[in-house]
């Protein structure tokens, strides 16, 4: 059985499920989404960085800052990006902060994100083969890569991380 999405409304800033359909359809026609983005960082403020696995049907084999997914239907945001940093990093239990809900469109996706920060010092592991490889990074030096458009990171969390409250809160500057 296909698993069903949400769809949403392009139209609403806030964003409203409208509809639901089967994840192949979404991906084969760009339908509207939503998506949520879960950046990890440590308390001494270095930044989980890792590379997607080959196989993802979204810009496979780049690189990401953000750990997520695309809600199911009926799955609420929250939840689902608790379910998303669990399936992906092996992490549980840990305190997601809203970071920003914003809607993200580019020739590829088209989605409602519901971005979310957390820290944490645990052990991570690839729990279900999503991601290939990780380290931490230093936001500075992220920042840095981020510069040259020739490093494969993903475009949708790079234009999260070009966001003022989002690069406040991962550089520790003021908003």
């Amino acid at each position: 059985m296909a698993e069903m999405v949400a769809i949403y409304d392009p139209d609403d800033p806030d964003g409203r499920v409208v509809d639901t359909a089967p994840r192949d359809v979404m991906r084969a026609e760009n339908l509207p989404h939503g998506a949520t983005a879960v950046l990890v960082r440590r308390s001494t403020g270095e930044i989980y960085v890792h590379r997607r696995a080959d196989t993802k049907d979204l810009w496979p084999g780049r690189h990401d800052c953000a750990v997520g997914g695309v809600l199911q239907a009926g799955e609420d945001p929250d939840e689902a990006a608790v379910r998303e940093l669990a399936e992906e990093l092996g992490i549980e239990g840990a305190v997601l902060a809203p970071l920003v809900r914003r809607w993200y469109s580019d020739a590829d996706t088209c989605y409602f994100a519901y971005a979310y920060v957390t820290t944490w010092d645990g052990a991570v592991r690839f729990a279900d083969g999503e991601v290939a490889d990780g380290w931490w990074e230093e936001p500075s030096v992220l920042y840095d890569r981020l510069q040259d458009p020739s490093w494969p990171f993903v475009p949708d969390t790079r234009a999260l991380l070009d966001l003022p409250q989002t690069r406040a809160v991962l550089l520790g500057e003021p908003a």
